[in-house]
């Protein structure tokens, strides 16, 4: 069986080295790992591979740096190149991204099976291009992979068990990839106090409003004169900044360069409390038993929000400001939850997909 894993973005390079992993040790499985090249700055994709043990790309299209419709096109027309030369049994797509739905859109129009991991997630925010991306790739998807039952519920209320689509509970390979290189951790040779908030923004309805930008950075810059925010500045996030004439030198914040993921792992291990737009970080701020502070109106995570874990705070200051306060001197949570499956969605993943090989 051969099995095509299309990636363009950080958090599936995670995803892929959990199921790349299975592989690697299932005979009869071929993989072939095409790289969009939609993340292409070394720091922001290449270290990624490196660390984390993941095969390099068999093809690294370069698609970067363009509009949504400019980007998945061009990613659609070197796509479909390859998917046409190298025949596979399976097109395995991930999360959310461009890449995803240039993968799943290419595949399904050359009549090719389609796995999508991490399926069913929902903002309910059709402004978020990656609402619109994850919604049509479960769509015309064959196999939907689902990480949460809150996520099975969603397909189901939308009318999914009429498409004749599999929908298959399997668990959350980020929390594979947590328990898995929990214990290969790094620490950053960047400057870390010894006590600290993590903060990441890098989600284009944060970063390309100059209002909501300057509003959440007036928070982190004020809790910082508290307690030390430690940001991995993602590039757009830096030049977005520059142009809205953020006084770096000024701030309180302590900016280091994008890190790889067993250097994020370290600091969320270490850090108090963990402050985001990211959707993937607000699961592993949850796996690695810390609270969250979400940096949005809404969230694919709702069971973290209802239960408490993590904290909607949008991008009022002073929201922010008041929740991190909360978040602070919060007492003992039980983490133990088992949202997230088993541990075991990778092998879950492959066993589904060789067993509707050998059926079909």
């Amino acid at each position: 069986m051969k099995i095509i894993t299309i990636v363009g973005a950080r958090p599936q390079f995670i995803k892929a080295a959990v199921i790349s992993r299975v592989i690697a040790k299932t005979p009869g499985i071929e993989e072939v790992i095409i790289h969009t090249g939609q993340h292409y700055d070394t720091n922001m994709s290449d270290i990624f591979f490196e660390e984390m043990g993941i095969p390099r790309p068999n093809y690294n299209l370069n698609v970067n740096g363009l509009g949504h419709g400019a980007m998945t096109g061009q990613m659609m027309e070197k796509i479909e190149k390859v998917l046409l030369d190298e025949k596979p049994d399976w097109v395995l797509v991930y999360g959310d991204t461009n890449s995803t739905l240039a993968g799943a859109i290419t595949a399904k129009k050359l009549n090719i099976p389609l796995a999508h991991v991490e399926a069913g997630l929902r903002s309910f925010n059709m402004k978020m291009p990656e609402e619109v991306n994850r919604i049509l790739t479960d769509r015309i998807s064959d196999i939907l992979f689902c990480p949460t039952e809150t996520a099975v519920t969603n397909l189901l209320k939308e009318g999914f068990s009429n498409f004749g689509t599999t929908i298959e509970m399997c668990g959350d390979v980020m929390y594979d990839a947590a328990l898995y290189y929990s214990e290969k951790r790094k620490k950053p040779s960047a400057n870390i106090p010894d006590e600290f908030i993590l903060a990441t923004v890098h989600r284009a309805e944060n970063t390309d409003d100059p209002r909501k930008l300057g509003s959440i950075f007036s928070a982190l810059n004020n809790i910082s004169r508290k307690i030390p925010v430690v940001i991995p500045l993602h590039p757009r996030t830096k030049i977005k900044l520059e142009q809205a004439g953020f006084n770096f030198e000024g701030s309180k914040i302590v900016f280091i360069p994008p890190t790889g993921y067993l250097e994020m792992v370290w600091m969320l291990g270490e850090s108090r409390l963990v402050m985001t737009d990211s959707g993937g970080l607000q699961k592993e701020a949850f796996f690695f038993k810390k609270h969250c502070v979400v940096l949005r109106e809404e969230t694919e995570w709702t069971e973290l929000i209802e239960d408490k874990m993590n904290f909607l705070a949008g991008s009022d200051s002073s929201k922010i400001e008041k929740t991190v306060e909360t978040a602070l001197t919060l007492g003992k949570t039980d983490f133990s939850k088992g949202f997230y499956g088993d541990g075991n969605a990778g092998e879950k993943i492959i066993n589904s997909l060789l067993t509707k090989n050998i059926n079909r």
